[in-house]
């Protein structure tokens, strides 16, 4: 997932008390006759926390995050917010609205905050740069997150396996997995996807957009990294080594999926008998004992099944 993806996906939390809303702005001096000692005064507290607004509306939105309030829901995906802002930036994701545009590039985007952001690599306004390496960022917390790719840390950590990440937004999109959310809904076929950069890849399938070709066979696909794994395939290579047993693997994911071998972690248990798995396809299959669904169809005899294996074999009846 790139910064990018994640731009578009995320919504850009303001903070409310302090951004003036020019459609709630309070009289001018000039109407109300105050003089300028009132200005920027700010009359309404939390009693939570402390903080100050100037308006009183804002402080209502604001105390919703305290009370865990989001009445604003989500039509498409059932995301709810606390404040109707929010919602409405939202709904952008799904609807595909960037109304904000680059001047220097024309590249569209969701939000105006995430368009000025944008707007530095063209000026090289308030860059940020890392003392390590020298890469330079848009933004403070951009460079923070990148600098633990030199030191290692991983401060968000996953409540249900312990799996820790560098950024919270990996967090976020990783507990997904977990919870089976898939806000992101395909608009072809209804499929649903954890994040916006996987339905953007997925949509390729629709569009037949295969970019990436291979040169020794002509396969096409619509990632690179895609094609990169099944370059292995004539290559051989396996680069991604067990440090347990040294078996090696055209993928990162199959070694990770591995590696659960030697270290007995099963992150996917089943909610209905507490059953844990290595993985998510094992817990899904595994599923189909409680809900009785059978999947498979013998197209000669017509029984079901519960599993492909238990089809094929049972093929064998038929062909002798």
């Amino acid at each position: 997932v790139t910064l990018e993806e994640e731009e578009e996906e995320e919504e850009v939390e303001e903070e409310t008390g302090d951004v003036i809303n020019t459609r709630e702005r309070p009289h001018s001096r000039s109407d109300s006759g105050k003089s300028p000692s009132g200005e920027g005064r700010k009359n309404y507290h939390c009693s939570h926390c402390g903080k100050s607004f100037k308006w009183i509306s804002k402080l209502k939105e604001h105390e919703r995050t305290h009370a865990g309030e989001k009445p604003y829901r989500c039509s498409d995906c059932g995301k709810r917010f606390n404040q109707l802002d929010s919602l409405k930036r939202h709904e952008r994701t799904h609807a595909g609205e960037k109304p904000f545009h680059c001047s220097h590039c024309e590249k569209g985007f969701t939000w105006l905050g995430n368009l000025k952001t944008h707007e530095r690599t063209h000026t090289g306004e308030n860059l940020y740069q890392c003392s390590a390496c020298g890469k330079s960022f848009t933004r403070f917390g951009y460079l923070k997150e990148h600098e633990r790719t030199h030191t290692g840390e991983k401060p968000f950590q996953c409540s249900q396996c312990g799996k820790s990440f560098t950024r919270l937004y990996y967090q976020k999109i990783h507990e997904r997995i977990h919870t089976g959310e898939k806000p992101f809904q395909c608009s072809q076929c209804g499929k649903g996807f954890t994040c916006l950069g996987n339905l953007k890849i997925h949509a390729r399938i629709h569009t037949e957009e295969k970019i990436f070709q291979c040169s020794d066979c002509g396969k096409r696909f619509t990632q690179l990294a895609h094609l990169k794994e099944h370059e292995r395939t004539h290559t051989g290579e396996k680069p991604f080594q067990c440090s347990q047993c040294g078996k090696g693997f055209t993928r990162l994911y199959y070694l990770k999926i591995h590696e659960r071998i030697h270290s007995g972690v099963k992150p996917y248990q089943c909610s209905q008998c507490g059953k844990s798995f290595t993985q998510l396809g094992s817990l899904n299959i595994h599923k189909r004992i409680h809900s009785g669904v059978k999947p498979y169809h013998c197209f000669q005899c017509g029984i079901t099944f519960r599993w492909l294996g238990s089809l094929k074999i049972h093929k064998r009846k038929h062909t002798g």
